[in-house]
């Protein structure tokens, strides 16, 4: 079999607040802008690489969540617990120093510095502004 990730899904509370992050501060662009009544789904990924997408979504868009079941949804990713992504860099430490230096205009923060892991991973991690964790490991 061949099979590959292509898509994954991130929810996000404020579209504008996600794509600076996405796109201005990790670099991504912006492939895909598709707005619902008052709702905007937003495809991005790593720049040369069609295959890596990532859609930030809005967390109430699916009309089979119950309000309810959308509030919980919404108190986890304020507490960070909903939602995560892996990315990896040939570069850690390079890539989380230019990250780092331009999380004020993103609304985003570190979690984690970059840290070598006990299972032999070396990893930094942050969450976007909607709370969702986004972690870094190193490649080789």
């Amino acid at each position: 079999m061949d099979i590959s990730i292509h898509v994954t899904f991130l929810p996000h509370t404020d579209p504008e607040a996600s794509l600076a992050f996405y796109r201005d501060t990790l670099g991504f662009e912006l492939r895909k802008d598709v707005g619902y009544e008052n709702m905007r789904w937003l495809t991005l990924g790593p720049v040369g690489r069609a295959d890596s997408n990532i859609v930030l979504y809005p967390p109430n868009a699916d009309p089979a969540v119950t309000e309810e079941e959308s509030k919980v949804v919404l108190e986890m990713m304020a507490k960070g617990t909903y939602a995560s992504i892996m990315l990896a860099t040939p570069d850690l430490d390079a890539v989380f120093a230019q990250i780092q230096g331009s999380l004020d205009k993103s609304g985003a923060e570190v979690m984690q510095e970059p840290t070598d892991q006990d299972w032999g991973q070396r990893d930094c991690a942050f969450r976007d502004p909607a709370g969702n964790t986004v972690r870094m490991q190193q490649v080789k």
